[in-house]
C-alpha cells in the first residue's frame, strides 16, 4: 500500500519562540501517513533556499520518498509567520508575498505513470494546482482533496475545478451551524464526490457518503501546539479506512467510519503534544 502528497510545502516559523518548522498540507499528509506506518511520498517543487533543504531533510528523516520533486533554480519557500499562544493555538501573522517564491509542480506524463502506482494521491486548495487536477480523472488509486476553510474555496467556480475528479473532500468547519455543514456537504455529494468529511474543532466531524451522516467526537487534550492538528486528523481517517480495505471497488463500512474517527481523533491528539505540525525545529 502507497499514498503520496502533491502540492504544497512550506515553513511555519514561530516568531515568538524563534523556531522554525517544516509543514504545508501536503507535506504532512505524507509525513502523518508514514509514522501510520503506510510507504509514503511527496511530489512537489522546492525552493532552492535553506528552508527547502531543512523539509527536504525533515522527509528523508522520516523515510518518505521524494524521488521525482524537482527543484527551481532561484526560487524560495513559502514562509507561514505565526505566534503560538499559551493554550498552543497558532495567531497568524503575515503572509509571504515574496516574487522569487517557487511555482506549482505541472504534472508530465511521466509524472502520471509514476502516480499511478498509488493507493491514495491527496492533495490541497494551497497547492494552487488547480489546473492540473483533472489530469488524476482516470488515475486508478483515490484522490482526496482538502478544501480548508476560506469561503473562496467554496465557490461553485472553484469547487467545479476539483470535485468531478475525486472520490473524498474535507471541509474545516469549526463554527459553523449543523444545518450549514449538512448543506454543504450534500452540495459537495452532488457535485461528484462520493465521501465529505467536515471537521469541526471541539464539537467533532460529521461525515457523509450520500447515504447516511456518521458523526465523531473530539478527544480533549491539554495541547502543546495544535499546528497541524486537522492535516493529522485527516490523514489518520483516511489511512484507517485504506487499512481496512477501502478502494474505487471497494465502499467504505459503517464499521471501517466509526473505527476511523477514533483512530484519527487519538492519531490527531496525539499530534497536539509535539511542537510544529511535526517536529524537526530549526532555529530563525
Amino acid at each position: 500500500m502507497k499514498v503520496i502528497g502533491y502540492g504544497d510545502n512550506v515553513v511555519d516559523r514561530y516568531l515568538n519562540k524563534n523556531k522554525m518548522f517544516p509543514g504545508g498540507n501536503c507535506i504532512n499528509f505524507s509525513v502523518y501517513a508514514k509514522k501510520i506506518g503506510i510507504n509514503s511520498a511527496y511530489l512537489g517543487v522546492f525552493g532552492e533556499d535553506v528552508e527547502a533543504k531543512r523539509i527536504q531533510k525533515a522527509l528523508e528523516e522520516f523515510g518518505v520518498d521524494t524521488s521525482r520533486c524537482e527543484v527551481e533554480l532561484g526560487s524560495v519557500t513559502e514562509r507561514c509567520d505565526v505566534n503560538i499562544n499559551e493554550n498552543g493555538n497558532r495567531v497568524f501573522v503575515q503572509f509571504d508575498e515574496r516574487e522569487e517564491l517557487h511555482g506549482i509542480k505541472i504534472l508530465t506524463d511521466e509524472d502520471l505513470e509514476y502516480l499511478r502506482e498509488f493507493d491514495l494521491i491527496h492533495c490541497s486548495c494551497y497547492a494552487e494546482e488547480e489546473s492540473e487536477i483533472p489530469k488524476l480523472q482516470n488515475m486508478p488509486g483515490l484522490r482526496a482533496f482538502d478544501f480548508s476553510e476560506e469561503d473562496e474555496y467554496r465557490t461553485d467556480e472553484y469547487l467545479e475545478k476539483i470535485c468531478p475528479y475525486i472520490d473524498f473532500a474535507l471541509f474545516s468547519c469549526e463554527g459553523m451551524k449543523t444545518i450549514e455543514i449538512k448543506k454543504l456537504l450534500e452540495q459537495i455529494h452532488e457535485k461528484g464526490v462520493r465521501y465529505v468529511l467536515a471537521t469541526m474543532g471541539s464539537e467533532g466531524q460529521m461525515f457523509f457518503d450520500g447515504i447516511e451522516y456518521y458523526h465523531g467526537e473530539a478527544k480533549y487534550i491539554q495541547a502543546i501546539d495544535t499546528m497541524g492538528a486537522g492535516d493529522s486528523f485527516f490523514t489518520a481517517f483516511l489511512m484507517s479506512l485504506l487499512k481496512a480495505g477501502w478502494s474505487r471497488k471497494q465502499q467504505a463500512t459503517k464499521e471501517m467510519i466509526q473505527n476511523a474517527f477514533m483512530f484519527a481523533a487519538d492519531f490527531a491528539a496525539n499530534n497536539c503534544l509535539i511542537e510544529g505540525s511535526f517536529g524537526c525545529s530549526s532555529e530563525l
